[in-house]
């Protein structure tokens, strides 16, 4: 008789993901208009193993302290309660993000169309591994992207339209796009402990976790 293992308990499920998360990958999101996205993106972020979600807010909409974030149901509903496990930041202006990434060591890439005098891709052409620490923007909702975003960016990153309506929602277009960022570099994580394939591991780690029925107890 088969019997499966009670749920895990959030210590232990904490303990089975941490080497999973991508170390350094931000997600940027740059003055959102509404909560609910905000919420879809950290929510996104979360399951995706992204390790931190910093949101530019000029109108002052949110919190500064993550704690009080964490508290505001608004937000928190959304995000199904991911704001809990993921650690957000906000800043007055794009410029102080800037700022903040670029004293941190952090490269910055942006979604948008093509610009011209910039690095162009497509999602699945880009390679998001070079960078030990990388920042990942999107912008408004109406507006998109920042021309100053876009020149502090190394990259401009689209994904390719096939229908009529040539653009995505803010939770949709994030949850594409960190999926495939967080994909190379877990799978990078895996191979290597630095930047610049150096420091190889002589084993593999696991890039995704165990499934429950691999669990199964017999």
């Amino acid at each position: 008789m088969e019997e499966r293992k009670s749920k895990p308990t959030v210590r232990a499920r904490a303990n089975a993901i941490r080497s999973f998360r991508c170390k350094n990958l931000v997600a940027v999101i740059e003055d959102p208009t509404d909560v609910r996205n905000i919420g879809a993106v950290i929510r996104n972020a979360n399951a995706l193993g992204v390790e931190k979600v910093y949101i530019v807010d000029p109108r002052r909409s949110l919190p500064d302290d993550w704690q009080d974030m964490r508290e505001r149901k608004s937000l928190s509903a959304p995000s199904v309660s991911a704001v809990k496990w993921t650690f957000v930041k906000r800043f007055d202006s794009t410029e102080a993000c800037i700022a903040h990434l670029e004293k941190n060591g952090y490269i910055s890439v942006v979604t948008s169309p093509p610009v011209k005098g910039k690095t162009n891709v497509y999602l699945h052409e880009g390679d998001f591994t070079p960078h030990a620490k990388l920042a990942v923007w999107f912008g408004n909702e109406a507006r998109g992207i920042s021309p100053l975003a876009v020149e502090h960016s190394e990259m401009c990153v689209a994904i390719p339209m096939f229908g009529m309506i040539e653009s995505l929602n803010l939770g949709t277009c994030s949850g594409i796009v960190l999926y495939e960022v967080a994909k190379q570099r877990r799978e990078y994580q895996s191979k290597f402990r630095r930047a610049g394939k150096k420091g190889q591991r002589a084993t593999q780690l696991p890039v995704v976790p165990k499934r429950e029925s691999d669990e199964v107890m017999t």
